[in-house]
């Protein structure tokens, strides 16, 4: 009974294998026609005589004219690479505006050098002549703060007598016999001599700033014995002995000049003069950063001043020899433009290759011109610790004392002083310096305003001065002000406002916050302004802090420690 109930099963099943089975074999043989028509097609082009000839035909198409069609026809988008061509172009732009801001900070700064030049002349006699006075009149006045006379006050005098000091002992170094030496001499004997009296003279101004800061601070700083007034004698020497061996240092600087303005060929002033562009190859091609090129800046400047102290004390002892003839002042005026002219293209294209390899925008010139506004702002303050010039020579390695006396020494020497006539014109003179010095002042302290609130560096001029650990660097010490509750921060900067005494240095912060609606360097509102651009205002700030934080340059090389 059950294998006739099975027995149609099995045949069902077997017709449905069958019928797979099948499939199966034709799908497989379908497959392998396919592939056996693809390989006999393969096979069939291949021994296609037509497909040779195509063949033929492309490689007839690559001649000679067709290539040059196809350079002369050959098309490119520089969209496709937007951002690179942008960046080509803005370097371009920053060449071109190198110049421009560079000569802006030049300009600056060679007024601001002039001005402690020239108050050496007009404003430190004067001083020390109120010093004196109120010594002599002490018994009548009485002593203030337990002090003879006042820091600044000794500062005054001891300037004035290292002047008269070294001036003296000037008279005793004979200029002719120095020019008829350094003229024997041959050509390359010069040009190696000059080479090292500017290194010596760099040298020179690095070191020569501390001295004279070593000799204020040990005449002032508050004294419990009387034995340690004493340690201001070798200090004073010392530093009698810098200014006047710098001043030689000058002089021979001056009379080797004089003698390639002199010289017949004119070979050795072309050869002092190829000599800056020598210096585009020293720096053109280091590494500078932000700091390093405000230190390159502030040496151009004062290199640029002494220059021209040194083209005048030439042109005044050609003069002398011709006795004052205006003629032969023409003969000069092309070689002291090509001097000056070679000067001003070495520092152009130094600047321009040097912001153009490290990628430093030509706003930077506009920082470093606030930085040297705000030296000169803060110098007016009531808690100013420097003097300007002191401060200038510390930022540039402009020391003037030197250059002062040189130049002093040559005009005595160079004109004489006989009669009533004379004393008349060199009075009308010296109060002609005098009105000089005071209207160069005025504008510098108004661009200097300018400067700084452009520059929104306003709140730094009310902070306390920089304190310093030994064997550390300055560091200045950043206080943030914070308002009392209830009293508005307006209300806050006008009472630091009426705070400050009532002389110069308050007509510079009323002019420096001459709106009182804008607060001293706010920080933006994160809810408005966003917190990226919060981080790029402080990533600034903190930019023009470190370049305040920089109190000495050390003008012989390219790093700053």
């Amino acid at each position: 009974m059950f294998p006739f109930l099975l027995l149609p099963l099995r045949q069902k099943m077997a017709a449905v294998l069958e019928n797979g089975d099948k499939r199966e074999s034709e799908e497989c043989s379908s497959d392998r026609g396919v592939r056996r028509t693809e390989t006999l097609g393969f096979y069939e082009t291949q021994n296609d005589p037509s497909t040779h000839a195509g063949k033929k035909r492309n490689l007839s198409d690559l001649s000679l004219l067709r290539f040059i069609s196809a350079e002369l026809t050959r098309g490119y988008l520089l969209e496709h690479n937007e951002a690179k061509y942008k960046e080509r172009r803005e370097r371009v732009y920053t060449c071109l505006r190198i110049p421009r801001e560079l000569e802006k900070l030049m300009f600056f700064g060679f007024f601001l050098c002039l001005d402690a030049f020239l108050y050496l002349f007009t404003l430190l006699p004067l001083r020390v002549l109120l010093a004196l006075m109120r010594f002599i009149t002490l018994p009548c006045c009485g002593l203030r703060d337990g002090r003879l006379l006042q820091p600044a006050q000794v500062c005054d005098i001891l300037k004035s007598v290292i002047m008269v000091i070294c001036f003296i002992m000037m008279h005793y170094v004979d200029y002719s016999m120095m020019y008829h030496l350094i003229r024997g001499q041959s050509v390359i004997k010069l040009y190696i001599i000059y080479n090292m009296l500017e290194v010596a003279d760099r040298l020179f101004s690095s070191f020569g700033q501390d001295i004279l800061d070593a000799l204020y601070w040990t005449a002032t700083e508050p004294k419990k014995k009387k034995r340690a007034h004493i340690g201001v004698i070798p200090h004073f020497f010392m530093a009698v002995l810098y200014v006047f061996l710098h001043t030689i240092l000058v002089m021979v600087q001056a009379t080797t000049l004089n003698v390639a303005f002199n010289s017949h060929n004119k070979s050795l002033l072309t050869i002092m003069m190829s000599n800056n562009f020598v210096e585009i190859k020293g720096s053109v091609f280091k590494k500078f950063e932000k700091n390093n090129l405000f230190q390159m800046s502030n040496s151009d400047i004062r290199e640029r001043f002494n220059n021209y102290v040194l083209l005048l004390i030439v042109c005044l002892r050609n003069m002398e020899q011709f006795s004052w003839n205006p003629d032969h002042l023409w003969v000069l005026f092309p070689d002291v433009c090509m001097v000056i002219a070679s000067e001003m293209v070495v520092d152009v294209v130094k600047h321009a290759f040097i912001t153009k390899f490290n990628d430093i925008t030509a706003d930077v010139y506009s920082e470093y011109r606030a930085s040297l506004a705000f030296d000169l702002v803060s110098s007016r303050q009531k808690n100013a610790y420097t003097d300007y010039s002191d401060t200038v020579s510390r930022r540039m390695g402009f020391i003037p004392l030197p250059l002062a006396v040189l130049l002093s020494r040559v005009i005595t020497s160079s004109t004489k002083i006989q009669g009533a006539l004379a004393i008349v014109s060199l009075l009308m003179f010296y109060l002609g310096l005098i009105a000089l010095k005071v209207l160069n002042s005025i504008v510098l302290l108004g661009k200097s305003c300018q400067y700084v609130k452009e520059a929104k560096m306003e709140e730094k001029l009310f902070q306390s001065p920089p304190t310093s650990i030994p064997g550390k660097s300055a560091k200045k010490s950043v206080s943030k002000v914070q308002s009392p509750q209830g009293v508005p921060a307006e209300e806050m900067q006008s009472e630091s406002i009426i705070n400050q005494p009532a002389s110069l240095s308050e007509s510079v912060s009323t002019l420096v916050s001459s709106n009182s609606s804008e607060q001293f360097m706010t920080t933006p509102n994160i809810e408005d302004k966003g917190i990226a651009q919060d981080k790029s205002e402080s990533k600034q700030c903190s930019s023009k802090e470190d370049l305040l934080e920089i109190d000495r340059f050390t003008i012989c090389g390219n790093r700053i420690d």
